[in-house]
């Protein structure tokens, strides 16, 4: 059993490889910018957590005692959280070698280097830091998440008009497949090269529209589908397929698996 310090432990995929990790009997601990109440869904029993941030270095150093490895599932979608997150995720690795960590893995997107938009540049920009660290590391991209998705047609329904791009194609993943794959390369022991990117998708590529479909139908709602354009950099991203590999697929839970499991929260 392996002991493992999550940093963003609290995030939706953070949380799924606490809980994992825990129920495969590997000791754990938790680094959060807030500690979660006990009873709270950010709250695994078992786990260690512990208050810190990233982007000044405050209680890393505790989280990190004792971990042979680190998982880094840490976001910073927007604003100052967005421009430090490449330098948080180097202050993260610094502190796991000072500390011993023999291994360090990230979570990232797919081809994020292929899109100049600034989410996915600061994710690209992690990765580097990673490529250079003295650790032994890894770097999981994974295409979006069923949530993703579920949350623009959500969010047009209360208009009554569902929106789907056009041209545009999504292999989405549930948190849980994203949280079981991370979980494998920070344990995987056959990683032989100093820094290995992998990539993941989910088992089905669907049009956005064939998705809406089901969407509609599995939670009930109203509203008409409608085909938008997309612009911009995100566009030609999605567009351009770069989101998608369809022969690597690896999730096992698709998107209406998805959706009827969350039946009582749409």
């Amino acid at each position: 059993m392996a002991t493992m310090c999550v940093a963003g432990g609290t995030g939706q995929v953070g949380r799924e490889v606490v809980r994992l990790a825990v129920e495969s009997g590997h000791k754990v601990s938790v680094l959060s910018r807030h500690v979660p109440p006990v009873g709270s869904p950010q709250h695994a029993d078992g786990a260690t957590y512990f208050g810190g941030d990233v982007t000044t270095g405050d209680g890393l150093s505790a989280a990190l005692v004792g971990a042979d490895v680190v998982i880094d599932c840490l976001e910073g979608q927007f604003g100052k959280a967005q421009k430090q997150f490449a330098d948080g995720g180097s202050r993260l690795l610094a502190a796991a070698h000072r500390a011993g960590v023999r291994k360090a893995v990230a979570l990232s997107i797919i081809n994020c280097d292929l899109s100049s938009s600034a989410y996915y540049a600061s994710k690209a920009a992690k990765e580097r830091k990673y490529a250079e660290s003295p650790l032994q590391t890894g770097v999981v991209r994974a295409t979006q998440f069923h949530g993703l998705v579920a949350m623009i047609f959500a969010a047009g329904a209360k208009a009554r008009l569902i929106p789907t791009f056009k041209g545009v194609s999504f292999q989405s993943m549930s948190p849980v497949d994203v949280a079981s794959a991370v979980i494998q390369a920070a344990l995987d022991d056959s990683q032989r090269e100093q820094h290995r990117v992998v990539t993941i998708a989910g088992p089905q590529t669907l049009t956005m529209r064939q998705m809406a479909e089901s969407w509609k139908s599995t939670t009930g709602a109203r509203g008409r589908i409608v085909q938008l354009p997309l612009p911009g950099t995100m566009g030609d991203f999605l567009r351009a397929g770069h989101n998608l590999t369809p022969e690597q697929p690896y999730g096992q839970e698709t998107f209406v698996s998805w959706l009827e499991k969350r039946g009582e929260t749409l």
